[in-house]
């Protein structure tokens, strides 16, 4: 019998893939990538087409991380982060970004930070 587990980041994997095909960030318009394990959540805005990184933000950073924030990996830490992020892409000089979920359901946290993310001023 296989292990379920193996099997379960097979799925993310391909699921992942699949978005992520049709997706692709530009200069003008990066993609907002986003990872969610179990105790902490990341984002970061990426340029393809240089192939890095143009801003990140994670519940482990120290401008999110802080004396109200006991948790990373609840939804109010995915709150602050969608803030954070959306303030250094303002920072940066960008409004508009395409939001890759990376293979998670859009509910619970990754939710959150898409609507923190909106709320501090990002368009997608």
């Amino acid at each position: 019998m296989a292990d379920k587990n193996k099997l379960k980041q097979a799925r993310l994997q391909r699921r992942k893939w699949s978005t992520r095909s049709r997706m692709f960030g530009t200069p003008q318009r990066p993609r907002l990538s986003v990872y969610r394990s179990d105790k902490h959540i990341y984002a970061q805005l990426i340029d393809d087409y240089a192939g890095r990184t143009l801003a990140a933000v994670a519940s482990t950073s120290a401008e999110v991380r802080g004396p109200q924030l006991k948790n990373g990996g609840n939804v109010a830490a995915a709150k602050q982060v969608g803030l954070a992020i959306a303030a250094k892409a303002k920072a940066a000089g960008i409004s508009a970004v395409c939001f890759d979920r990376g293979g998670r359901r859009y509910h619970g946290r990754v939710k959150a930070l898409a609507d923190a993310a909106r709320e501090g001023g990002l368009k997608f």
